[in-house]
């Protein structure tokens, strides 16, 4: 029931994607800052994994809730029509196919929600076995909706 329901939530905020959030370069900087702030956290995690040494429960819980907070938060507002060109902070990446394939954007969304959401309950455990495996999935949604949707990073 709990699966369903996050479904159905996901499904909504994706729906509510072309609602109006602000002129194109709000809409850009806010989603720049989101994703960075995701990556942050991301990092954190992966530092966590990196050095067994230096691994904090704490630390990797704190990280595991901002990036589900920031997957629930409805980013899909984010995306209105325009903002594959233009400016936030920086230039946009997002290429033009993420409107021209509605269905396969809304599927990757999907996919990276529910598991920033799973990869959160997983972090509760503590255990760095269980949370280096759903950590694999959780970074393979993130580099699915990069794959096909995101321009490659200037060098």
């Amino acid at each position: 029931m709990k699966k369903l329901s996050l479904l159905l939530t996901s499904l909504a905020l994706l729906n509510a994607s072309y609602a109006y959030a602000g002129p194109i370069e709000d809409q850009i900087k806010y989603r720049q800052s989101a994703y960075s702030f995701i990556g942050w956290n991301t990092n954190k995690i992966k530092s966590q994994l990196d050095k067994p040494e230096t691994f904090s429960k704490e630390d990797v819980i704190a990280a595991a809730n901002a990036i589900a907070a920031a997957a629930n938060s409805g980013l899909g507002a984010l995306y209105g029509p325009g903002t594959d060109q233009g400016e936030g902070w920086h230039k946009t990446r997002l290429k033009p196919e993420f409107f021209q394939k509605p269905e396969e954007a809304k599927k990757v969304a999907i996919a990276f929600n529910l598991e920033a959401n799973e990869f959160a309950k997983v972090a509760e455990t503590g255990d760095p076995v269980q949370i280096k495996a759903k950590f694999g999935k959780l970074t393979q949604s993130c580099k699915a909706c990069h794959d096909s949707f995101r321009e490659k990073d200037p060098k």
